[in-house]
């Protein structure tokens, strides 16, 4: 084979797996919604399908199974969610700036996102029990973590002053706080998302030394 058809090949090779990978991007993107509503254990492949303007032997063609799919979805919402705080973090000229401006993004987030961060923490917990996306919630969360551990570094270095927790340990912290929160706000607590955002900038506080 030349060298010049090699070359047609592998663009059309390329091609096929491009597509393949945008067409299942889209079908996760449609079955984030019914995913979210209904979270993993009422959710089939199935009832994602009713849900959505794809059929059941569609999904099955681009996803193995439930699992396959469900894993696709929550990577392709942390796409976005591990750089939701990178824009005030590389704005922010002082301590307090950052302080006010993460407690705020939180709690926005917390407000817009209610049922995708449920779907998260949903998926988390049955990762407990579900060996077969372990290791996919364990690279998620790390991303998390690492997403916190930015904010906090960038904190103390404006404060001039250590972080005196670990990074984990401070990941657990906000993130605990934040899943509280939600809980309270999925349970109509009106002023859930406030009391996050007072909440937050004493957290901060506390991670680092005053």
């Amino acid at each position: 084979m030349t060298e010049a058809k090699e070359r047609t090949r592998d663009r059309i090779s390329r091609r096929g797996v491009d597509k393949f990978a945008d067409r299942r991007a889209q079908l996760a993107e449609s079955a984030l919604r019914t995913l979210a509503e209904l979270g993993y254990a009422r959710t089939s492949l199935r009832e994602i399908a009713q849900n959505s303007a794809f059929s059941h032997g569609v999904l099955h063609y681009y996803f193995a199974d439930k699992v396959d799919l469900l894993t696709h979805c929550v990577r392709q919402f942390e796409e976005v969610c591990v750089t939701r705080y990178d824009e005030l973090v590389a704005r922010a000229r002082t301590a307090a700036e950052l302080e006010r401006d993460f407690a705020a993004a939180m709690a926005a987030t917390l407000r817009a996102d209610a049922k995708m961060h449920r779907l998260w923490y949903d998926l988390r917990n049955q990762s407990l029990f579900e060996e077969s996306f372990r290791a996919d919630v364990l690279e998620i969360d790390r991303r998390r973590e690492e997403m916190i551990h930015h904010v906090v570094a960038r904190y103390a270095e404006l404060a001039a002053v250590p972080v005196v927790v670990p990074q984990a340990v401070a990941y657990a912290v906000l993130d605990g706080l934040f899943q509280q929160a939600l809980l309270r706000h999925l349970a109509g607590e009106e002023e859930a998302a406030a009391e996050l955002e007072r909440a937050v900038p004493s957290v901060l506080t506390r991670i680092v030394a005053a």
